[in-house]
């Protein structure tokens, strides 16, 4: 790594990612491409030229973010296989399948609008990127001390990788044929799976109804997929479909709609896969990785079955990290993020709906029973954007009214007030038994902040 200087270091990476509005600091065209050449020079690898495979979603500046990426990193002597559009676990998979990748790199902005995008990085084992390398990254990237080189990779064209991706999701299904004609609507929410997600149910034999399937690089999660179900919903009541699946931009998520059109979340998708694997005793420990923002609903009922909770941060990589520590099979968030260690460690929307399939199966019953074994308590979850992201406790307006809540949720639910890792937001979320009330104490905690903050 290159020797850094002591100039302060600016936060890239956030929650999932680098993630900004395309075209302006940090996804400005320099930034980019520093970004690339920063990515080769911490890479541990120990050839002289390293090899990234590159993915993107459908976002209109994904081509030119993908360019920048390729010749900064092409700058330090990399080669770069570009594998065009595909969903994220997709890059993820061939990184770790492949021996020859270093790293692997996603250009998407997940379930954001258009405008914005990110970038996504994996190691060569699947996994992103801890926060220790993000560090590194972002150090090399302030150090003045280089300039990029001018200089073009060794590009090679790898969208037919996609197909060894394809085959590892249809061994999540070892016998379709229980499901040859079985109804289902799929919402690609004009992203990343539109190319793969309706030929890969095609060809396990479903009967499917497809939406948000017609990408023009500004439609992107754009009132479809995982963020806005309501179509799905109609869809999969309109056409008798026995389920929906809405995936996200980038298709590392997915939420879903049960026959009588009812989405489904990921707390009712990890209690209905938990429950499926113990029968397969294929729970280690009896125990799933789920965030601070899961329902204690969720939690309540998985100790009925004798499976216990354990708990991290918001994001899908601190999840990744617990699984990987703890040797968790399952583990995932209620926006839809679901990661089976079995198959990936990251999450992966189609590998999920397929999981959600076989358990449906294996039961017997409806996914709309499976997912009425979930008694959500009431929550509320209320966000107010601000100017900058202070530490609340310095703020007393703002410390003293979350705490006289805390006082009043004590032993009746839950209290999380913490800022998007994505965007300039607070986020205020309140479980407790009347949802009236609950509601009424996460105003106020709004109101102040945005009294003090916005």
């Amino acid at each position: 790594m290159a020797k850094t200087d002591a100039a302060p270091v600016t936060r890239l990476f956030g929650t999932d990612g680098v993630r900004g509005k395309a075209g302006t600091f940090p996804l400005d065209h320099t930034t980019v491409r520093r970004l690339g050449a920063a990515l080769v020079r911490a890479l541990p690898h120990g050839t002289e030229s390293p090899h990234l495979l590159i993915g993107r979603d459908t976002r209109e500046s994904g081509g030119w973010i993908e360019a920048e990426l390729a010749h900064g990193a092409g700058g330090e002597g990399a080669s770069v296989t570009s594998v065009g559009v595909v969903p994220t676990p997709a890059v993820a998979y061939l990184t770790r399948a492949n021996a020859e990748y270093d790293a692997g790199v996603v250009i998407s902005a997940s379930h954001n609008p258009f405008e914005d995008n990110g970038i996504k990085v994996f190691s060569g084992r699947g996994e992103k990127f801890t926060e220790k390398v993000e560090r590194e990254i972002e150090a090399i990237v302030a150090d003045t001390s280089w300039t990029t080189r001018d200089g073009s990779p060794e590009e090679v064209q790898g969208a037919e990788l996609v197909n060894d991706y394809l085959d590892h999701l249809c061994a999540v299904l070892p016998d379709p044929s229980v499901f040859k004609g079985f109804k289902l609507v799929i919402d690609c929410a004009n992203g990343a799976t539109t190319p793969v997600a309706p030929g890969l149910f095609r060809s396990l034999g479903f009967d499917v109804t497809v939406i948000g399937d017609q990408p023009d690089g500004r439609n992107i999660n754009l009132a479809c997929g995982s963020t806005h179900p309501e179509g799905l919903a109609k869809a999969v009541v309109d056409t008798g479909a026995k389920m929906g699946v809405a995936f996200d931009g980038d298709g590392d998520r997915a939420i879903f709609v049960d026959h009588k059109g009812r989405v489904v979340n990921g707390d009712a998708v990890l209690l209905m896969c938990a429950r499926y694997l113990q029968r397969e005793n294929r729970l280690p420990g009896n125990a799933i990785v789920a965030t601070v923002m899961s329902n204690i609903g969720l939690e309540i009922a998985l100790k009925h079955s004798n499976i216990t909770i354990v708990r991290t941060p918001v994001g899908d990589k601190y999840v990744m990290e617990e699984m990987l520590a703890k040797g968790i099979a399952l583990g995932g968030e209620q926006s839809g993020h679901v990661i089976f260690s079995e198959y990936l460690f990251t999450g992966d929307g189609l590998c999920s709906a397929l999981n959600v399939l076989k358990a449906v199966a294996a039961s017997g019953r409806t996914l709309a029973d499976l997912s009425d074994d979930l008694v959500n308590y009431p929550q509320v979850l209320l966000n107010v954007r601000v100017r900058e992201k202070v530490d609340l406790g310095t703020v007393p307006a703002c410390a003293e009214v979350i705490a006289n809540v805390e006082s009043r949720v004590a032993g009746q639910g839950r209290l999380l007030v913490r800022y998007s890792g994505t965007e300039p937001l607070l986020r205020v979320m309140l479980e407790g038994r009347d949802q009236d009330e609950i509601k009424a104490w996460a105003q106020e905690i709004i109101d102040v902040v945005k009294r003090e903050l916005a």
